[in-house]
């Protein structure tokens, strides 16, 4: 039996880069044991995805790795950070379905278990 998971990403890597180590790594072990997973960064967590974005950084490779599973950022939020540019550089989409912010009752509704980092 697969399970239907959605990691959403709060933090800011800059504040605490183990925390969204771990988000990274339990979608991917999400992902390894053949579930259907989807990722989105919202809140201070676009900051994570747009520092991610840069080749350079550390853990770029974990989320490239996910690219085909993220869902995205939230687009007012990206907006409100100053990161949109960095995250449309990256081509990593942008979510505003509700109310120009990403949902979560939509992943709720979908299906997925909701789980928080």
């Amino acid at each position: 039996m697969s399970n239907k998971v959605a990691i959403v990403i709060y933090t800011d890597i800059a504040t605490d880069m183990a925390r969204v180590y771990r988000a990274l790594g339990t979608a991917q072990e999400f992902v390894d044991a053949g579930d259907d997973v989807t990722v989105v960064f919202d809140g201070s967590g676009v900051d994570s995805l747009a520092a991610l974005a840069d080749g350079g950084h550390q853990l770029n490779g974990m989320v490239e790795a996910l690219r085909p599973v993220i869902k995205g950022a939230c687009e007012f939020c990206a907006n409100s950070h100053g990161v949109l540019d960095p995250i449309k550089a990256g081509n990593w989409p942008l979510l505003g379905d509700h109310k120009g912010h990403a949902s979560i009752r939509q992943l709720v509704v979908d299906g997925y278990t909701v789980i928080t980092f």
